[in-house]
């Protein structure tokens, strides 16, 4: 009989036994363990008033396997799926959260990275694949001096507060991600509760060409679609159309105020990292952004308990419309 972690039930059975005078074997055979299990019990975990102490027992244990974790190292197995995933563009983080929730194993991001910067100094490519290159931040905040301004806005201020709570799906933040020399442009939608993005590659920024585009690509979910929040680009002049044919409510974030659609901004960040700000986009093939649009939406993310975007975005979608 190989050996077996106890419950803390297990352990109030054995208190219980004890006390009803059965001795360690007959312990044993009631609990169907190993005599041995019950030995190193009762000797481990006995304070001098109360004799063995299951609550004791439990904490104890508990202790001892949190510092397993944290001792994990890096083996076969655990270096397969690190790989695996840095292949899929996950970052140290996300591959720790996201390992513990799949195999159960956990190894802090620290030692990934550790990992990795190790097999760099043995003339490996590993580090290649993490996301930030140590390239500062360009704020968005003149270009805003450049735009027009748009008729009939709806600011921020008006939205329902439900949405910063991000309990619900179906409020969405919009953008456009502009190609080498202003030629050609992404169009972006993300939720704000899954962070489930839409990409969509246009030939410019053109107002009617993206009030099109974002009513393509938000049909499908219109069932579902509250709100709508972009910046204030003139792209978004047709703003009133597209919240008519999506029955959806249209807002506009304060100028300079770029934290107010955090979520989208960040979304952009993480689509540079396949399209640089010097690549042009009109030979991007629509095959590529559906890549680009299918790792965003299967990446784990801390902030969603290492669940990717593409889970709870259909778990909540499917709850939603059976209600």
């Amino acid at each position: 009989m190989k050996y077996t972690q106890l419950t803390l039930q297990k352990r109030y059975q054995i208190s219980a036994l004890q006390k009803a005078r059965y001795n360690q074997k007959e312990i044993a055979r009631e609990l169907l363990v190993h005599p041995s299990t019950i030995s190193r019990e009762l000797r481990r975990n006995r304070d001098s008033f109360r004799g063995y102490n299951p609550e004791l027992a439990q904490i104890q244990s508990s202790k001892k396997h949190k510092e397993k974790f944290k001792r994990q190292s890096i083996t076969k197995r655990v270096e397969k799926y690190i790989r695996t995933k840095l292949k899929e563009d996950w970052s140290p983080e996300q591959i720790s959260g996201r390992m513990k929730l799949d195999t159960g194993i956990y190894v802090v991001h620290e030692t990934i990275y550790r990992y990795i910067y190790d097999n760099k100094a043995n003339g490996g490519k590993l580090y290649t694949s993490l996301r930030h290159k140590n390239k500062k931040y360009h704020k968005r905040s003149n270009d805003y001096k450049a735009r027009g301004t748009i008729i009939d806005r709806v600011m921020i201020d008006k939205r329902p507060k439900i949405v910063e709570e991000k309990s619900r799906i179906g409020d969405l933040e919009i953008d456009t991600v502009i190609g080498k020399n202003h030629v050609g442009a992404l169009v972006t939608v993300v939720d704000r509760k899954s962070k489930f993005a839409i990409i969509k590659n246009v030939p410019s920024k053109e107002a009617r060409i993206v009030a099109q585009a974002l009513i393509e690509m938000i049909q499908p979910i219109k069932a579902i679609t509250h709100t709508i929040t972009s910046d204030n680009g003139k792209e978004f002049a047709y703003h009133k159309e597209i919240a008519a044919a999506l029955d959806a409510d249209f807002y506009f974030a304060n100028p300079y105020h770029s934290w107010e659609r955090g979520l989208n901004e960040h979304t952009n960040g993480l689509i540079r990292q396949y399209l640089p700000k010097k690549s042009g986009f009109t030979n991007v093939s629509k095959d590529e952004i559906i890549m680009i649009q299918n790792r965003l939406n299967h990446r784990p993310r801390k902030a969603l308990g290492y669940k990717t975007p593409y889970e709870v975005f259909f778990s909540e979608m499917s709850k939603k419309l059976a209600s």
